[in-house]
C-alpha cells in the first residue's frame, strides 16, 4: 500500500514542495530503502521514527518498505522529515487512512520516545505550504509561534507523535494557534542605551544621521578612545522599524540558520551583527558543504560593525564587496549554488595606524612612516570607495566630558524617519528604497546638478583623484543631505558636506 505526505525542504532561505511516498508491502523479504538524495540525518530518520512508532504503541508489520523523496533530484538535508515519514509509514500501514493525510504539511523531529522537537526553517516552510494551499501545517509546539505569523494557514502544535494520530484519526481535536503580529512591535523602542551617553563627537553623530537617513556605509577612523565602537553600537536606536515584509526577510534567515529564538516568532527588531576580526571568509559571507547565511546576511536590513577593520584577514574584507554593491551574496559549491539577501549598512572602525595615535596631538605615534603605510594598505581601493562615509573621531575633549549633551537618539531618529518617508515617496513604484541604491539613469534623474554645482564638483574629483566610484558616492550622500535639509535640489554646500565625509580621499590631496 503506497500513502503520501506533503513537507518542505529549504533552499537558500526558501522552501519548496516535498512529497514523501512510502511503498509498504508484504511480499519479499522485510527491508527499508529510502531513494530521493536523502542526507545523513534524513537517512538516519529510520532508527528514530521506528522506536519512536514503537514506543507510541504503533506496530508495522514486518514488511518490505520503499520511501521516496521528490523530487529527487535535489538534495534533502535536515531531521524536519522524521514526523512525516513516520506518519506515512502508518498511513501505508493502513493505521492512518490515506485520505486523511490529503493536505497537511508536516516538520518535525521525533525523539526515541515518540515526542516531537523542533527544527530550523519553519517559517519559510509555512509560506511555501500557504502558497500551496495547504489544508494546515503540523509542527511541534515550540514552532508555532514561528509559523503563525504567516496569514492564511492553520497550524496546528502536536507534542507527541501519537497525539497527531489521534488528531488525523478524528479522535481529538487541536485548536490551530494565532499570533497577533501588531503586538510583536510593542517595546522594539525600548533600547539600554542612546546617543546622549556619547559625549562631544557632533560631527560623527551627524554623520551616522545622514548615513542612517540614507543607509550609507559608514568607515569611523580615530585613535583608541575616541568612542568609535560606542557611536557604532547606537546606531540601531535610530534605525526606523521593520517593516513586516522586511521582518519576514529577517526571520527567515534566522530561522534557517537555527539562530531563531524560541520565545520569538518574529524579529522585529533591526539586526546588529558585530562579528570579530579573526572571523573566517565562509563564517562572513556564509558557506559550508552546504552553504548557511553568514554574518552577512544575518546583518540583513540591519547593521554590520567590523571593529578594528585592518586586522581582518584581506581575504575576507574582500569578499565584502559583492555584497556591498548588489545586496545579496552567492555561494557556488559543487553541488549547488545559492543566493542569500545581504542589504545591510556596514559600519567600520579603525586607528589611523598599528599604534593608534598618529592624529592625535596628545600622544606620540611610535609607528613609522612605513608602518603607517603598511597599515592603511591592508584596506584595498575598491573596499574604500564602496564606503560611503569615512569620518575621522578625533579624541574627546575634557570640556566635551564634562558639559556635552549633544543630540539624543529620539530627535536623531525622527529626522532620519523624515527622511525616510521622503525617499519612500520619491522611489514609490521603483525597485529603490533609499538613496544609497541611486545608480545609472536614477542617479541622474535624481541627483541632478546645475552647471555651478558641476563645475565645484569636477574641480573636487580631479584635486583629490576621485574615482568614478567615489564620485557616484559624494552624489548619493549630497542627496541625502539635501533630504535632510528638505531641500529638492542639491546645491554646492551639500556636496561639500558630503565630500568632507571622505577623508580617506583628502588624505591623498
Amino acid at each position: 500500500m503506497i500513502a503520501k505526505v506533503s513537507c518542505a525542504a529549504l533552499m537558500g532561505i526558501d522552501a519548496f514542495k516535498v512529497d514523501l511516498e512510502v511503498d509498504l508491502t508484504r511480499q519479499g523479504m522485510p527491508a527499508f530503502t529510502m531513494v530521493g538524495l536523502a542526507e545523513g540525518a534524513v537517512k538516519e530518520s529510520k532508527e528514530r521514527v521506528f522506536s519512536a512508532l514503537k514506543n507510541s504503541g504503533f506496530r508495522l508489520p514486518p514488511s518490505r518498505i520503499t520511501v521516496n523523496l521528490a523530487p529527487a533530484d535535489i538534495r534533502k538535508a535536515g531531521s524536519a522529515y522524521d514526523l512525516p515519514l513516520a506518519v506515512a509509514l502508518l498511513g501505508a500501514a493502513g493505521i492512518i487512512d490515506s485520505a486523511a493525510l490529503e493536505g497537511w504539511y508536516l516538520a518535525g523531529e521525533l525523539s526515541l520516545s515518540g515526542g516531537v522537537k523542533p527544527v530550523h526553517g519553519v517559517l519559510p516552510l509555512a509560506i511555501e505550504a500557504r502558497r500551496k494551499g495547504a489544508k494546515g501545517l503540523i509542527v511541534c509546539p515550540e514552532n508555532v509561534n514561528e509559523a503563525a505569523v504567516v496569514e492564511g494557514l492553520d497550524v496546528y502544535g502536536v507534542a507527541t507523535l501519537a497525539e497527531l494520530v489521534s488528531f488525523l484519526v478524528g479522535d481529538s481535536s487541536i485548536t490551530p494557534s494565532r499570533v497577533d503580529t501588531s503586538m510583536l512591535w510593542e517595546g522594539r523602542r525600548n533600547f539600554s542605551t542612546d546617543f546622549a551617553e556619547v559625549k562631544g563627537q557632533e560631527h560623527a553623530k551627524r554623520a551616522i544621521e545622514i548615513g542612517a537617513a540614507g543607509n550609507h556605509n559608514i568607515l569611523f577612523i580615530g585613535p583608541p578612545g575616541s568612542g568609535k565602537t560606542m557611536l557604532a553600537q547606537r546606531i540601531p536606536t535610530v534605525l526606523p522599524p521593520l517593516l513586516f515584509e522586511e521582518a519576514l526577510e529577517v526571520t527567515k534567515i534566522y530561522s534557517v540558520s537555527g539562530q531563531l529564538d524560541r520565545d520569538r516568532s518574529l524579529v522585529v527588531t533591526r539586526p546588529f551583527r558585530a562579528p570579530h576580526h579573526t572571523i573566517s571568509d565562509a563564517g562572513l559571507i556564509g558557506g559550508g558543504a552546504y552553504p548557511k547565511p553568514g554574518e552577512v546576511s544575518l546583518a540583513h536590513r540591519g547593521v554590520l560593525f567590523l571593529d578594528e577593520l585592518p586586522e581582518f584577514k584581506k581575504n575576507v574584507l574582500e569578499v565584502l564587496r559583492q555584497p556591498l554593491e548588489g545586496g545579496e551574496v552567492t555561494i557556488s559549491r559543487a553541488a549547488m549554488s545559492l543566493s542569500y539577501p545581504a542589504d545591510f549598512m556596514l559600519v567600520a572602525a579603525m586607528n589611523p595606524c598599528p599604534c593608534g595615535y598618529y592624529t592625535d596631538d596628545r600622544h606620540v605615534c611610535s609607528c613609522s612612516p612605513q608602518a603607517v603605510a603598511r597599515y592603511s594598505s591592508r584596506l584595498s581601493g575598491p573596499l574604500l570607495d564602496r564606503i560611503d562615509l569615512q569620518i575621522e573621531v578625533p579624541a574627546v575633549d575634557y570640556k566635551d566630558l564634562r558639559e556635552s549633551k549633544g543630540l539624543d537618539s529620539a530627535t536623531m531618529r525622527s529626522n532620519i524617519e523624515r527622511v525616510r518617508d521622503i525617499q519612500a515617496e520619491r522611489y514609490k513604484g521603483m525597485p529603490i528604497l533609499t538613496n544609497s541604491e541611486l545608480s545609472g539613469s536614477s542617479l541622474e534623474k535624481f541627483c541632478r546638478l546645475t552647471d555651478s554645482e558641476h563645475t565645484f564638483l569636477e574641480q573636487a574629483v580631479h584635486s583629490l583623484g576621485l574615482s568614478a566610484r567615489a564620485y557616484t558616492r559624494i552624489l548619493r550622500i549630497a542627496r541625502t543631505i539635501a533630504d535632510l535639509s528638505e531641500s529638492a535640489n542639491i546645491q554646492v554646500h551639500h556636496l561639500a558636506e558630503a565630500i568632507n565625509y571622505r577623508s580617506m580621499d583628502r588624505q591623498g590631496v
